[in-house]
């Protein structure tokens, strides 16, 4: 049986809100043009994606779970979770796939609270502060990643 060719692209809490929410620390695009961004850039890599946004810890938790059953990879945009929730690092590194995480802002440039990832350590990829543009990077260097 061969390797799945499909990524699990995950945005977390307030996301959807993604070019209405401050447009000057997140830009103009809105979730939808993530997703198809996402999926054009992993296309022209050979794989899918399939894309799940969720306000709600557990439905993400719940998410990155059934990844196992058909995902090589994960993106993740954890949003607000990034800093609170051991449980969605746990969720990760307890299906064994590689993940990239990303944030469009600058995280590092913005306060202090926003500085820690429960993330940035077991992370397979990381992209902090390229926009949107951050999740065809972390595409790219995740299939890299995948394909050895």
């Amino acid at each position: 049986m061969s390797e799945p060719r499909r990524l699990l692209l995950v945005n977390g809490p307030n996301l959807n809100l993604l070019g209405t929410r401050e447009p000057a620390v997140y830009g103009p695009a809105t979730l939808a043009d993530v997703e198809k961004l996402t999926a054009e850039v992993a296309a022209a890599l050979g794989y899918e994606v399939r894309a799940l946004q969720s306000n709600h810890e557990g439905v993400l938790i719940d998410a990155v779970h059934a990844a196992r059953e058909d995902c090589a990879g994960i993106i993740i945009n954890p949003g607000g979770l990034t800093h609170t929730s051991v449980a969605l690092r746990d969720a990760l590194t307890g299906v064994g796939m590689p993940f990239a995480e990303v944030h469009i802002s600058d995280v590092y440039a913005r306060e202090k609270f926003r500085h820690f990832s429960y993330l940035d350590d077991v992370a397979a990829v990381r992209v902090v502060g390229k926009g949107i543009d951050g999740y065809a990077d972390a595409v790219r260097e995740l299939v890299a990643l995948l394909d050895g």
